[in-house]
């Protein structure tokens, strides 16, 4: 096993959020084609809208507030993307653009539809390519594209307000979006150092290594390279458990996507004999309301598992409470 570990890691989940006023009206008009932007009091027509005007810090949105923009629109700057990456607007290259839509006073950053950056530029007059299946989200604009590419007016630098002046809108529709799930996501390749190295590497023999910090003695598992308490490094290696005792637990009863672990089960803080400090585990082998602090459990690993698998007991008499007070 080689000294320096590496592994490609990501980090997902679904994030959900309910829409207040203005974003639920904005996202509602995009599912039925219609762009809204607010007008601020000083006059600015704010496009997407926002709920607090940006100068005052006043609160925007009411029914007198809305407007609605034309689809078209002018690149007020841009940049181009030669490499998509999955879950981006589109598949080809394409520019990544600001896009200031007419009567607007702000601009829109979304995904602009064209051949090579030969065919991009500042001014360029470009309107919205509408999504054939909308749910109320920004994916509900497809991209842009340029308005000459089909034949419509090429001119640059259009004077705002030279094609339409934005129209009072109410902001009701019916059915209106109230709620956006947005996929979060980041990937990266991780290294996790010295100290997790050798603990990732002892696990791999299906041993348990902590560190002891070399001011209070602290044994901590897993290691960081530093003590938590102290603040000092660590690089005494102490080899701990695999047997330890159950301090706290909770039993879980909603199924995580993607274990393959039955509900309900048991989540413990496993204080490993010889740490100072307690770990995370499954607890199995024993039905879910036998489980108990002061419990005696064992790590089990499973076939090639870096990481043990589960705890079980040990069949020991439960450890006195006075042993593991301070782990709790």
């Amino acid at each position: 096993m080689p000294d320096h570990l590496t592994a490609p890691l990501v980090v997902q989940f679904p994030f959900t959020r309910s829409l207040g006023p203005v974003q639920r009206a904005f996202l509602t008009g995009l599912r039925e084609r219609t762009v809204l932007g607010v007008r601020t009091p000083a006059g600015r027509v704010l496009v997407p809208p926002v709920e607090y005007d940006p100068d005052t810090a006043e609160e925007l949105g009411d029914l007198g507030a809305f407007v609605e923009v034309p689809p078209t629109g002018t690149v007020t700057t841009w940049a181009w993307n030669p490499a998509p990456r999955p879950g981006q607007p589109l598949a080809t290259p394409f520019a990544w653009a600001l896009v200031r839509l007419d009567g607007a006073d702000t601009a829109l950053l979304h995904a602009l539809d064209a051949p090579g950056p030969h065919a991009v530029r500042t001014g360029l007059r470009v309107r919205i390519r509408w999504a054939a299946h909308r749910t109320g989200a920004i994916t509900d604009i497809a991209c842009f594209e340029a308005c000459e590419a089909h034949g419509e007016d090429p001119r640059d630098h259009r004077p705002d307000g030279a094609r339409a002046v934005p129209r009072p809108h109410d902001g009701a529709f019916p059915d209106p979006v109230t709620t956006i799930t947005a996929p979060a996501r980041l990937a990266y390749t991780y290294s996790p150092g010295r100290a997790q190295s050798r603990h990732l590497q002892a696990l791999a023999a299906h041993r348990i290594l902590g560190e002891r910090c070399p001011a209070c003695r602290k044994v901590v598992v897993p290691p960081r390279g530093a003590c938590p308490t102290c603040g000092v490094a660590t690089t005494e290696a102490v080899e701990v458990g695999p047997r330890g005792t159950v301090t706290t637990f909770c039993v879980v009863n909603i199924k995580a996507k993607n274990l393959p672990v039955d509900v309900p089960y048991v989540y413990a803080h496993i204080a490993l004999d010889g740490a100072d400090l307690a770990l995370h585990g499954r607890i199995a082998g024993i039905p879910c309301d036998e489980v108990r602090m002061g419990l005696r459990v064992e790590a089990v690993w499973n076939g090639e598992g870096r990481h043990p698998d589960h705890y079980r007991p040990t069949g020991e008499p439960d450890a006195a409470y006075e042993t593991y007070k301070g782990l709790l």
